[in-house]
């Protein structure tokens, strides 16, 4: 009986629900910036609603606040997850001669930097201001550069983990690791008062649509 090989393009099915999930995730995406740009007035109640009782809470808790920020500025940091990318990048080109698929990761990564500092720009979002600040940042506010880079720099690690296997305890705890970090990066930079709640749904979004269509190019250019 012959067995599909691992390495064979994928069937038209999968190729269909990849192309579907990228439609609902850049739907979602553009729908949640024309509601920020247009500071439609329910979100940016909740917005403010949900960053007003956070703040409260990381003034009241400054020891958990400083563990959020180490988490947030070092370990989760845009920068730590780049340099994670480029080191998978180095050790694909070493070990396996993997040129396309590390560029293909290095690209995709880049390519997630200029979205959100585009954004960014165009958007022009305030980040809140507290009379009591427990953090700063800088830039515009609306995508959050943390949650769009830890998603994608993950993303592309997991799926890249899973197309090449990896024993059962491996893969459980890479997925562990990646959702919590990816849940953890966005809501520490909610809980340290330096992005709105939208801010961070929207650097989820706009990470996971980029993770999504990265994999089709992948999956069509290189099965």
């Amino acid at each position: 009986m012959h067995t599909r090989s691992v390495d064979s393009p994928p069937r038209p099915p999968a190729r269909r629900t990849a192309a579907r999930l990228a439609a609902v995730l850049g739907l979602c995406s553009v729908v949640l910036l024309v509601l920020v740009a247009a500071e439609w007035h329910p979100l940016m109640s909740v917005d403010g609603g949900v960053s007003r009782t956070t703040h409260r809470w990381a003034v009241a808790e400054p020891g958990l606040t400083h563990v959020c920020r180490i988490l947030s500025d070092w370990v989760w940091d845009p920068v730590t997850m780049r340099l994670l990318g480029a080191s998978v990048a180095v050790w694909l080109v070493w070990r396996h001669a993997a040129w396309w698929t590390a560029g293909w990761l290095v690209v995709t990564s880049a390519v997630g930097t200029l979205v959100q500092q585009g954004l960014k720009a165009a958007v022009d979002r305030d980040r809140p201001v507290w009379p009591d600040p427990v953090d700063s940042a800088h830039y515009q506010a609306y995508p959050s550069g943390h949650a769009l880079t830890a998603t994608v720099v993950l993303g592309l690690l997991l799926w890249l983990l899973h197309r090449h296997g990896v024993s059962r305890p491996v893969w459980r705890t890479a997925v562990t690791v990646a959702v919590a970090s990816v849940a953890g990066v966005g809501l520490t930079r909610i809980w340290l008062g330096v992005h709105w709640p939208s801010d961070v749904l929207g650097g989820w979004l706009l990470g996971a649509l980029l993770v999504t269509l990265a994999i089709m190019a992948h999956r069509h250019w290189r099965p």
